[in-house]
């Protein structure tokens, strides 16, 4: 039975609750947010969202979120172009800068290597990285994903594909909880992870 006294109610609530972690209550409750304001905010909401997917771009050097080809941290002529922090997608990227521990530059995978959901390394930003890799100009590589099973998985993999390269491969110090995400990491414990990173291959040794 539609217990919406509106059609349009409805279809905008449904709409809402179609977004992760948002359920019908929260989804009624911002939707009659909205209606309480004025015409031109709602404009402007709806707009900045229509802008952002039809507009928006992928950096050619890190793959990040950008709004021109290269983005503002690439660009970045203070950036230390010989480091690389690879992380899994933007929500790491403003975790990592948070801290303000690291002045390198990243390379954003767009996820993790993860069979049960589908995901190989084909259908991640690998081979961009690997063309970084091989420049010349790249020092260190440092393995920022989440301490995950597929976060080892990745870094694993990567390792192999990274050996090839005169470049230092260190990891995360284990100040990053085994099974936490980063982007959920507090500041002040990731940045002393970052810090205090250590060669990747001593996670091999007993």
């Amino acid at each position: 039975m539609n217990n919406y006294p509106s059609t349009l109610l409805e279809q905008a609530v449904n709409e809402m609750s179609s977004l992760p972690g948002i359920g019908k209550k929260t989804a009624l409750r911002l939707v009659l947010h909205l209606l309480k304001r004025e015409p031109i905010e709602v404009a402007n909401f709806s707009q900045s969202f229509t802008r952002l997917r039809n507009e928006i771009k992928y950096c050619t050097e890190c793959c990040n979120i950008a709004d021109q080809l290269v983005c503002n941290i690439c660009s970045d002529k203070n950036r230390d172009r010989s480091l690389i922090c690879i992380v899994e997608d933007i929500r790491d990227v403003l975790a990592i800068e948070n801290t303000q521990q690291f002045h390198g530059l990243y390379h954003i995978l767009g996820g993790i290597i993860s069979p049960m959901d589908g995901i190989g390394p084909s259908d991640l930003n690998i081979d961009q990285l690997i063309a970084r890799a091989s420049s010349g100009e790249v020092k260190e590589v440092i393995m920022a994903l989440s301490a995950t099973m597929e976060g080892d998985t990745t870094n694993f993999y990567l390792f192999r594909k990274l050996s090839d390269f005169a470049i230092k491969i260190s990891t995360l110090s284990r100040g990053v909880a085994v099974g936490d995400e980063l982007a959920y990491a507090d500041e002040i414990t990731l940045g002393r992870s970052i810090l205090n990173r250590t060669l990747f291959e001593n996670n091999f040794q007993k």
